[in-house]
């Protein structure tokens, strides 16, 4: 299984090109717009918690993964946290297979392992990783950043960085991150 997963999804190193073609470059343009117009206009109202903001930028399978793997409420808890957050379509590149078997309550530590790959205890903004490469320690185990050419986490992409939460702050990257 775990081979299965990293095969399907090996999802985490390098650089910003990452987009060969016009197809995946529009994807991510759409979901970075979306994101972008979900958060228009939001910064006067009172900032809801990771969950929330989580809820508010239709973020459905990160959500849907992180109450099957029973971290809502550490989402959902003080922080500071930094979360990457792998877009639905992010998710939808593992496979629904994978999916399915991931979601299953007898997955729920291997599900929980893997969402906690895209959780940092603290707070990280991209300007702190501009022009840099460095290692983090997740919530299980080290990821790289490189931040000289846009920022990737292993080898997702930051397709939208610094979305404010009241206990923290999320990236949106467009690959699920596998321990």
């Amino acid at each position: 299984m775990k081979s299965l997963i990293a095969s399907t999804a090996l999802v985490a190193t390098l650089s910003m090109p990452a987009f060969a073609d016009c197809a995946n470059a529009t994807a991510t343009r759409s979901a970075q717009t979306e994101i972008e117009t979900t958060y228009a206009g939001h910064h006067s109202e009172m900032q809801a918690d990771i969950v929330g903001t989580a809820q508010d930028a239709g973020f459905t399978t990160l959500l849907a993964a992180a109450e099957a793997a029973g971290l809502v409420d550490a989402l959902r808890g003080d922080g500071p946290l930094t979360v990457f957050a792998p877009t639905d379509e992010a998710f939808a590149a593992l496979g629904e297979d994978t999916i399915a078997t991931l979601l299953e309550p007898e997955n729920k530590d291997q599900l929980a392992a893997i969402l906690s790959y895209h959780v940092i205890a603290g707070r990280v903004e991209a300007a702190d990783l501009v022009g840099t490469t460095t290692e983090a320690e997740t919530l299980n185990g080290t990821v790289s950043i490189d931040g000289t050419d846009g920022v990737m986490v292993n080898s997702a992409t930051v397709i939208q960085a610094d979305v404010e939460a009241s206990n923290g702050i999320i990236h949106v990257i467009d690959t699920v991150l596998i321990p």
